[in-house]
């Protein structure tokens, strides 16, 4: 997408209504040939003891050495014996990389690296939130290309070999990362994420098991479910969207709001861990086609400068950003709105789509999501705002765009001394509708619960991502 780049530096020279226009029907032209993209989907192994019955599957594909990409505390936490007992029932041999950690870095992947090579492995399995599954896809594309370093296989389709198998395990229902084209990794040395994407990066096969699912403290469920709300809801307002899309978006986002505040307070029950981990899934199908927008151009500069988690950066974001976009997406937030049973099909679209605003921050507010950012400092807006809209106008396909002023200022609504107010106002000009003081019928706050350990790779809950990033 080196060509988006260039475009934009070019269309920087021309004034933002003028601009935002050209960009629109840029993105709209490049949506009529991504339709048209073949992106394979995993097999998807579900329910309880779906890890067991993927390592039964493995032991039939002939591969000599399985290299589990992992971390310390799931290995400790015995989540992995189902798929290795199998493996080795089978009379598979295996070897364990257990570094991962959040928003796994550059450095972290070499090792891993280093560790595929050493081991003989010529497939990789990934058990965990999004950083193992995606530092497990990096490690892919990376053994396979040898002559490219990480940074240089940024972007679209910059491997020229084709990477060895990727199985997935996920251990949270948030980043979809088990059936999306990208790996999403960190540069320590620019503070900011790098994202790869190839169609090839897609798991092989997908074990969605609730049983590793149950341990999840509230506070991650809540992130991590946020996190596959905004993959649903972006992907169904951008432009890139399909009826396939659309769909499986949907789909997702009836899930969400059914289950998450279940799964927030009763994370134990296995049927709506299960339900949650499929509409991760469906979301991160949706967007793996369909892609992102603004709320994850911004939520990746607050996880690039502030190691933000990504799900709960995505979560502080996507109620502000959609206030934003009200104006042109009334009729599709209204479709949300019915989705998540907030209301009637005789009620008008922005009657409904009010509605859905709202939901969508009272959601938040009872999963205890907060408003603002606290490690947001005044002195990095303008960086992160360029740094943003970049990101969004060289790669998403977003219904509305957004200037440098309407970023910042949403942006300062994100500061830990901005006034509760000031927070909810809308950035966008009048005619964005203002919140509903009334919480929707449908959202109903749950009750405390009891925080748990988790491991550390789980609480990265980044990302995502397909075509989702200006790479």
């Amino acid at each position: 997408m080196n060509l988006f780049a260039t475009l934009n530096q070019t269309l920087d020279l021309i004034p933002e209504g003028t601009r935002a226009a050209g960009l629109s029907v840029l993105m709209k032209g490049a949506g009529k040939v991504t339709r048209f993209l073949p992106i394979p989907q995993p097999t998807l192994l579900v329910g309880p003891g779906a890890s067991r019955r993927l390592g039964q599957a493995l032991t039939g594909f002939g591969h000599e050495k399985l290299l589990i990409v992992t971390d310390a505390v799931i290995v400790e936490l015995g989540l992995l014996q189902g798929l290795t007992q199998a493996l080795e029932a089978g009379g598979t041999a295996w070897a364990l990389f257990d570094e991962i950690t959040p928003d796994a870095p550059i450095p972290l992947i070499e090792r891993g690296l280093a560790r595929f090579q050493e081991e003989g492995c010529d497939a990789l399995v990934a058990v965990g939130g999004g950083s193992a599954m995606d530092a497990a896809k990096a490690i892919a594309i990376a053994s396979a290309n040898p002559a490219k370093d990480l940074r240089s296989l940024a972007g679209y389709f910059k491997g020229l070999s084709h990477p060895p198998p990727v199985y997935a395990v996920p251990t949270t229902a948030g980043t979809g990362s088990e059936v999306t084209v990208a790996a999403v990794i960190a540069d320590p040395q620019r503070r900011s994420k790098l994202v790869i994407v190839d169609t090839r990066l897609v798991p092989k096969m997908a074990a969605l098991d609730p049983e590793l699912m149950t341990g999840l403290p509230p506070a991650i469920t809540a992130a991590t479910g946020m996190d596959a709300l905004t993959h649903a809801v972006e992907a169904f307002l951008g432009h890139w969207a399909t009826p396939a899309t659309d769909g499986l978006a949907l789909a997702a986002v009836g899930l969400i709001f059914e289950n998450l505040p279940r799964a927030y307070r009763e994370g134990r029950d296995l049927e709506v861990r299960e339900r949650m981990a499929l509409a991760s899934t469906y979301a991160g199908m949706a967007f793996t086609r369909a892609n992102v927008g603004y709320v994850h151009a911004i939520a990746h500069q607050f996880g690039g400068r502030y190691h933000t988690p990504h799900g709960l950066a995505n979560a502080i974001v996507l109620p502000q950003v959609l206030r934003f976009l009200a104006p042109e997406v009334t009729d599709r937030l209204a479709r949300l709105a019915l989705r998540a049973r907030l209301g009637s099909v005789d009620e008008d679209e922005q009657t409904l789509a009010d509605r859905f605003l709202a939901a969508v921050e009272a959601l938040a507010r009872d999963l205890g999501i907060p408003t603002q950012l606290a490690a947001l400092r005044e002195q990095d807006i303008p960086a992160l705002a360029e740094a943003a809209l970049h990101e969004a106008h060289t790669g998403y396909p977003v219904p509305r765009y957004m200037s440098r002023a309407e970023c910042e200022a949403l942006l300062r609504r994100l500061l830990p001394s901005a006034p509760p107010s000031a927070a909810k106002a809308a950035e966008a000009p009048p005619e964005a509708p203002a919140a509903p003081a009334a919480k929707p019928k449908a959202a109903r706050a749950p009750r405390k619960a009891r925080v748990r350990k988790t491991p550390p790779a789980d609480r990265d809950d980044r990302t995502d991502g397909p075509q989702e990033a200006s790479a």
